[in-house]
């Protein structure tokens, strides 16, 4: 009922909001040396000196400005290290199209060139297979890291464990410059500088170009880069104030001479993080207390050149390299009505992270314009070892070591051929090979707990091909991804082993419907097919961490999950602003989940459970979303969103049997509404100082194995820019009130509630420098599982 009468308001919208477009202005943008295309360069359409409608450049340059009456205007060009542009122009009946061609930009003389260029607030765009958030100075304030600004962008969270979601789901793919990393992403997500940031690109229903992967959809995070003739290098500092201080560094530099191009990135994340929580037992009145900080320090760097052979190909290579080590300690208090029963454990975790990448690719532009070839190969090993030591004191239990040893490798080698045949029409075809090999040894010195390994094996052969046209309002692309998937697990113990093995081959169909009625209004409907494989960490039985009543470990029994997604977006450009809406249905089959069930191997009175995964059943998914960006004038604008699901979920959960005292493992079926909501307030009190203020809701969700409790709070910030714009200080208060935590309550397999709380209350304080002197000469090489054209460099 609720979405018929969200679809009922939404038409009616549409309806008043539509009207015809008189006239519109095109043009393209370039350097007036170079002749490169210049992208995000301001334009505002102006009637008597006052601002009547406005835009941006594309990637390309290139730029259209609708919704124009029949009148005079004049039109100007702004961008950083620029002279202003104006030109004059008139929208007459029998005119109703300007085209001003291509308008060459003269570089400002004093200004700092080369540098990258941050607007002061984001914008979002509806493409046609894709929702662009282009980060600007406003979101970049919200804290240190990507994860710290995930939450102000529609449609995503973060909790409190750094897990990110796409409307609600968990099962979403993270890339960065549209590559998949080996890295978990809320390890990812909170080593990428937020400064770092170009642009986040929500992908809910990707095409077959892309890899299935990601039942809710994929997002891309896009970085800064530069390729500049000359010196150039940006330099980011921050401290995050809460328990205790956490503080992170970035420089990025750039030099390009002739026909090479040389970047490189050195990074760092270092600081305590803290938690804490508890957890409600009712049938026994017992209560678990967690104290749990986590020091991690992180450095990462980035070394690779871009050598231009020619204006038709280019070869680039680089390497990647992060090392992480971690100290854990937590402590559990597990308290009972009779103290004496009382148990306390501490632990340590010591962790030691070695993550390397070494990437070549060659890209070939043919003589037709958009007619490419990109060859790329990937390596990426991983090393990692934990040595974890568990202390408990109480109820009869003995200390005891574990030591965790993982090696992965992953090879990826892929091909991309784009052929624009005419002006309407464009062909794309792809092949990729993916072989993933992880290796995972345990040993443990624990009584009755024997030494495992475990070995699992991933091998993915697809091919894809897609193919669109583009007519003058209505545009289309349909494509088809065929996709051999292979694994092997092996689970050795006590020399024995228990394999498992999935085989299979399966058609990822996708298809794009847009049109779009006038310049200012866009309609569009998708549909995919998507899969969500299970990854290591979720299939490897070796524990990830153990306390006196919970330990998790992984299902290597599991099996992908598959969705079918349809999606119906509209798009509205408005006089100072857009308002994006949208529904979608998703059908899924063995969604992979959390799950609870009693130790087996435990004794029943201590209520010890296993925290693992598994497949639920058929599960059923529909929602809506709705997002704006407008400017009341020229000091406030606002971006408003909403998003509202609604899911049905299928699952075996373990319920006690009152009689008997076993456990019935039994079908639970739910329909569980979320809703989320958030408000960004920027401010402009001068030409160098803007102000920020930012809320969020996140409502309660009921879930098959327990239910979440609604999260809130509210954000401001500031940001002062000096030094003729060469230097910013940025200041953030984040969770004003102390009003965010996670709390939980659940029946099964024992009946609770819980509480968890981390250092949301921080006072974060930044400072950017950007320095160097080389002109713009950006290098246009198509990055995988891209649809844009981008500079090489950057931090991945």
């Amino acid at each position: 009922m609720k979405l018929k009468l969200f679809l009922i308001c939404m038409l009616a919208a549409i309806g008043n909001l539509y009207a015809q477009t008189q006239g519109s202005v095109t043009g393209k943008v370039v350097d007036k040396a170079s002749k490169e295309p210049i992208s995000y360069a301001t334009i505002a359409i102006k009637e008597n000196n006052k601002v009547v409608t406005g835009g941006i450049t594309e990637d390309n340059g290139s730029f259209t400005i609708g919704g124009l009456a029949p009148k005079s205007y004049v039109l100007e060009i702004q961008y950083m290290g620029y002279k202003t542009l104006t030109r004059s122009i008139t929208i007459t009946p029998e005119n109703k199209t300007v085209a001003l061609g291509t308008i060459a930009f003269e570089p400002e003389a004093k200004q700092l060139e080369g540098v990258t260029v941050v607007a002061e607030r984001s914008t979002i765009e509806q493409k046609i297979d894709r929702k662009v958030v282009n980060v600007g100075r406003d979101l970049t304030t919200a804290g240190a890291t990507a994860s710290d600004i995930m939450n102000n962008i529609p449609s995503v969270n973060v909790d409190q464990d750094g897990k990110i979601s796409l409307r609600g789901n968990e099962n979403v793919r993270v890339l960065v410059d549209g590559k998949p990393t080996n890295m978990d992403a809320s390890q990812l997500l909170k080593q990428i500088p937020s400064t770092s940031i170009k642009k986040i690109e929500l992908i809910t229903n990707p095409s077959a170009k892309y890899n299935p992967e990601g039942m809710s959809g994929i997002i891309n995070i896009v970085l800064h880069k530069n390729s500049n003739n000359g010196f150039n290098g940006n330099f980011n500092t921050g401290i995050t104030f809460g328990d205790v201080p956490k503080y992170n560094n970035t420089l990025d530099m750039n030099y390009r001479s002739g026909k090479v191009n040389f970047f490189g990135t050195y990074g760092n994340t270092l600081g305590e993080r803290l938690n804490e929580g508890e957890i409600k037992q009712f049938d026994d009145n017992s209560l678990q207390l967690f104290d749990i900080s986590n020091d991690n320090k992180t450095h990462m760097f980035k070394a690779g050149m871009d050598f231009y052979i020619n204006d038709k190909n280019t070869i680039s290579a680089y390497t990647n390299q992060s090392f992480t080590s971690g100290l854990g300690n937590v402590r559990t208090d597990l308290i009972f009505p009779n103290s004496a029963n009382n148990i306390t454990q501490k632990d340590i975790y010591d962790t030691d992270n070695v993550n390397s990448t070494y990437n070549l690719a060659f890209k070939h532009l043919f003589a037709k314009e958009g007619h490419t070839l990109d060859v790329e190969a990937n390596y990426n090993h991983t090393k990692s070892n934990q040595d974890a030591s568990f202390n408990p004191m109480g109820g009869g239990l003995s200390p005891y070591a574990d030591y965790v040893k993982d090696n992965r490798n992953s090879t990826i080698i892929n091909v991309d051929y784009v052929n624009p045949l005419n002006a309407k029409s464009t062909l794309e075809m792809g092949a990729e090979a993916r072989l993933m090999r992880t290796d995972n040894n345990y040993l443990t010195s624990r009584l009755n707990t024997p030494n495992a390994n475990f070995n699992y094996d991933v091998d993915i052969y697809s091919f894809y091909t897609t193919f669109g046209q583009k007519f003058k309002k209505f545009s289309y692309q349909l494509g088809a991804r065929l996709e051999s998937y292979k694994v092997q697990a092996d689970y050795f113990q006590n020399g024995e082993n228990a394999p498992f093995k999935n085989d299979y081959i399966t058609v990822y169909p996708s298809a794009y419907f847009t049109y779009s009625p006038t310049d200012t209004n866009q309609f569009q409907i998708s549909m995919s097919r998507r899969v969500d494989r299970p990854s290591v960490e979720q299939t490897k039985p070796i524990r990830e961490f153990s306390t006196p009543r919970v330990t998790s470990i992984g299902n290597p029994e599991l099996v992908p999950q598959f969705t079918n997604s349809v999606e119906l977006n509209y798009t509205r450009m408005l006089k100072n602003g857009s308002v994006t809406a949208g529904v979608y249905y998703r059908d899924i089959h063995d969604e992979i989940t959390r799950t609870f069930y009693p130790d087996p191997n435990a004794d029943p009175s201590t209520k010890k459970i296993i925290m693992s995964y598994t497949n639920f059943d058929k599960n059923l998914a529909y929602g809506f979303e709705v997002s704006a960006n407008y400017k009341f004038n020229s000091w406030w604008d606002v971006q408003p969103s909403i998003d509202f699901s609604n899911i049905r979920q299928k699952g075996v959960v373990a319920i006690k049997n009152d009689v008997t005292g076993d456990f019935d493992y039994t079908l639970k079926q739910i329909d569980a509404a979320a809703f989320n909501a958030r408000l960004n307030n920027n401010f402009k009190a001068s030409k160098s100082l803007r102000f920020s203020l930012f809320g969020f809701y996140r409502g309660p969700v009921d879930g098959v194995q327990a239910n979440s409790k609604a999260m809130y709070k509210i954000d401001a910030g500031t940001r002062y820019s000096f030094w003729e714009n060469k230097a910013s200080l940025s200041i953030r208060f984040n969770d004003i009130f102390k009003t965010m935590k996670y709390g939980f309550e659940s029946q099964n397999p024992y009946p609770g509630e819980g509480e968890f709380r981390w250092e949301s209350q921080s006072l974060f304080v930044g400072f950017n420098y950007m320095f160097g002197g080389g002109k713009n000469r950006a290098l246009q090489r198509k990055q995988r599982e891209d649809n844009t054209k981008q500079s090489s460099g950057g931090m991945f």
